[in-house]
């Protein structure tokens, strides 16, 4: 290995450790109490040490965030490949999203302060990209999965462009995630379930959409097997809640 490959790969490893030890003080002392200077003092470097890898707090958590849209990709690309129905797969989306939360609870929480105006705009627009390059397979799975049921005549968009369509169900999904992470916001709701409650209104958005077969969203057991076996099928793990 020559030297400017091995002072690469010291500074990714450098860069990684920041951003572990960044979530964990986020996890240890809060999302709004991470300073940059109680992080170089944890990862025992200087406070400059931090900004030739980040030029900003912001530039740091849309790296976190984008790290964990990599992960949340992988879940989807699995399921966009099973070979299911187009709608068991376009249902499956927010079955892997139930896994996503699974593995990393802390993004949807990071994220809803990323995604706010402020610290958007306060982050550098490459890291911005960087953030959107890293969704754009999700959302191409998504569409993927939209063309393959229009091909197989399960789903007429009656001249609704497919990516409109997923935004839809992407609003409900990302809806449902922002309450669950938002403290005391679910409360107010005799939700025992919040994310099986998503997944049955979702079965019943896609009802409206006259995906076919058409479901019956009040048979409950139907709704958990269907879960079950997105989760034995694909992921090879059992269901619990998240």
């Amino acid at each position: 290995m020559g030297t400017r490959e091995r002072r690469q790969r010291e500074l990714g490893n450098r860069e990684q450790l920041i951003l572990d030890n960044a979530r964990e003080l986020i996890r240890a002392e809060g999302l709004l109490n991470l300073q940059m200077a109680r992080l170089a003092e944890k990862c025992e470097y200087a406070v400059g040490t931090l900004y030739q890898h980040f030029s900003s707090k912001e530039d740091l958590l849309l790296e976190i965030t984008r790290q964990d849209v990599v992960e949340h990709a992988e879940l989807i690309q699995r399921v966009a490949q099973w070979p299911g129905s187009p709608r068991d797969r376009i249902f499956g989306l927010a079955v892997a999203d139930i896994m996503f939360v699974r593995r990393s609870p802390d993004h949807f929480r990071i994220s809803q302060y990323v995604f706010c105006e402020v610290v958007w705009n306060a982050a550098s627009a490459v890291r911005r990209q960087a953030v959107i390059d890293a969704q754009a397979p999700i959302a191409a799975a998504a569409v993927g999965i939209v063309n393959d049921a229009v091909a197989s005549g399960s789903l007429d968009l009656k001249g609704m462009p497919p990516e409109q369509l997923c935004l839809g169900l992407w609003a409900l999904v990302i809806g449902m995630h922002d309450m669950v992470h938002a403290e005391g916001v679910m409360s107010a709701f005799s939700v025992p379930d919040p994310y099986r409650l998503m997944c049955r209104h979702l079965q019943s958005l896609l009802n409206g959409q006259g995906w076919t077969p058409h479901v019956d969203t009040s048979d409950d057991a139907a709704l958990d097997a269907l879960i079950q076996k997105i989760f034995t099928e694909v992921f090879n793990e059992q269901c619990s809640e998240a």
